[in-house]
C-alpha cells in the first residue's frame, strides 16, 4: 500500500533523513521510534505530502505522491503531536470545519461526523467549547478529525501524550479498531505503546532506518536462560541429543547457562523439553525461561553509540515547519 524508496531530505547542509526505505501493507499498525531529532517528524511530513524528498520516492497505492499528492491527502488522516485546534470553537463546529476541509458536504458530512463522534465517545461533548476540554478529550477531538472521511492511511504523532492510564487504554483500543479499515503509522517515545498495539517497529537513528522488525519476530526467543547448580558436564549429558539445541554455554555469572535454539523451533516447547530431560536426570533447576528481547532493550542497543551529533540543529528542523528554498536555505512556514 505504501512504498518508501530511498528517501532523503536536507535542511540546508543538515541531512535530516538519509536513504530510508520501507513498505507498509494494508491494515498494518507500524510504530515509528527514535530520539528527538532522529528524523521521525521529517519522515511523517514527507509521507503526508507536506514535504517533498530531495531524492527517492514515496508510492501510495501504486502511484507516486509527487504525481498525485491530492489522491494521498484525500485518503490521509493526520494527528500532529500538537494539534492546531481553535479553542473557542465547539467540538461540533471544529469537526464541521475539518470535514469541509476534507471535501465532505451535506449528508455525507453529517454521517461522517456522527461516525467519528461515536468512535471517539465524544457525543456528550458535542457542544462543549474545546477550551473547556481536558487533555484526554482534546486528544480524542484530534483523533476524530483525523479519521473523518474514513482515511485509508492514518499517521498519529504521540496520540497518548499526556493521557492518564484509563484514557491511554481507551486510545489504544481505538487505534486497534481503526486499523481494521486503515493502515496506521504511530510515532511515539513510549515503547509499551508500540508493544501494545503495533505489528512492526521502525527505529530511526541519525536520519537512517536502523531497525525494521515485526513485534512477533522480536518476541520470538532464540535462546533459553537456565539457572542450575548442576555441573556443566551433567547438564551437557542430560540435554545431549535434543534436536533443537545448538549450543550450551556458561554465562559470566555462576550457575547461569544459555541454551541456543535452532531455527524453526518454538522457545516454549524447547523449555518444556529441557525441563523434562533435567527432571529425568534428577538435576535441580533454579530457573528456566525463554530469553526474549524486548523493544526497550533493542532501542537502547541501537542508540548505544549516542544521539544525533548535533541535537540542537536536528531538533530545530524536526520540530519546526520548514521548506527548502531553491538556494538551499531554510524558511519557516507559519
Amino acid at each position: 500500500m505504501l512504498d518508501v524508496r530511498s528517501v532523503s531530505r536536507h535542511y540546508g547542509d543538515f541531512k535530516a533523513v538519509d536513504d530510508v526505505s520501507f513498505t507498509v501493507s494494508q491494515g498494518e499498525i507500524v510504530g515509528l521510534l527514535g530520539h528527538n531529532g532522529a528524523g521521525k517528524t521529517t519522515i511523517m511530513k514527507m509521507l503526508s505530502g507536506f514535504l517533498e524528498p530531495d531524492s527517492g520516492s514515496i508510492v501510495f497505492k501504486g502511484v507516486s505522491i509527487l504525481d498525485e499528492r491530492s489522491q494521498l491527502q484525500r485518503e490521509l488522516g493526520y494527528l500532529p503531536e500538537n494539534l492546531p485546534v481553535y479553542p473557542e470553537l465547539s467540538v461540533a463546529s471544529y469537526l464541521d470545519y475539518a470535514a469541509e476541509l476534507k471535501g465532505l458536504r451535506g449528508h455525507d458530512k453529517r454521517r461522517a461526523i456522527r461516525r467519528v463522534l461515536e468512535a471517539t465517545h465524544l457525543e456528550d461533548r458535542l457542544l462543549s467549547p474545546i477550551t473547556t476540554l481536558s487533555r484526554g478529550l482534546k486528544q480524542r477531538v484530534g483523533v476524530a478529525q483525523a479519521i473523518l472521511g474514513q482515511p485509508s492511511l492514518l499517521i498519529l504523532d504521540e496520540p497518548t501524550n499526556g493521557l492518564d492510564p484509563a484514557q491511554t487504554e481507551s486510545m489504544r483500543e481505538l487505534i486497534r479498531q481503526i486499523s481494521q479499515s486503515a493502515t496506521v503509522i504511530l510515532s511515539t517515545h513510549i515503547m509499551q505503546e508500540v508493544e501494545a498495539v503495533c505489528d512492526r517497529a521502525l527505529i530511526v537513528r541519525r536520519g537512517q532506518l536502523a531497525v525494521d522488525t515485526s513485534l512477533n519476530q522480536l518476541q520470538d526467543s532464540t535462546r533459553i536462560s537456565l539457572l542450575s547448580r548442576a555441573d556443566e558436564s551433567q547438564l551437557r549429558e542430560a540435554l545431549s541429543g535434543l534436536p533443537w539445541l545448538k549450543s550450551l554455554n556458561r554465562n559470566a555469572a555462576e550457575h547461569e547457562y544459555r541454551l541456543e535454539i535452532g531455527e524453526g523451533h518454538v522457545a516454549g516447547d524447547c523449555v518444556a523439553d529441557a525441563i523434562r530431560r533435567l527432571v529425568e536426570k534428577d538435576l535441580q533447576i533454579q530457573g528456566i525461561t525463554p530469553d526474549a528481547q524486548d523493544l526497550q532493550s533493542l532501542f537502547m542497543q541501537v542508540n548505544a553509540e549516542g544521539a544525533v551529533s548535533s541535537p540542537g540543529v536536528a531538533d530545530k528542523y524536526e520540530n519546526a515547519e520548514e521548506v527548502s528554498t531553491d538556494k538551499g536555505e531554510v524558511e519557516h512556514v507559519a
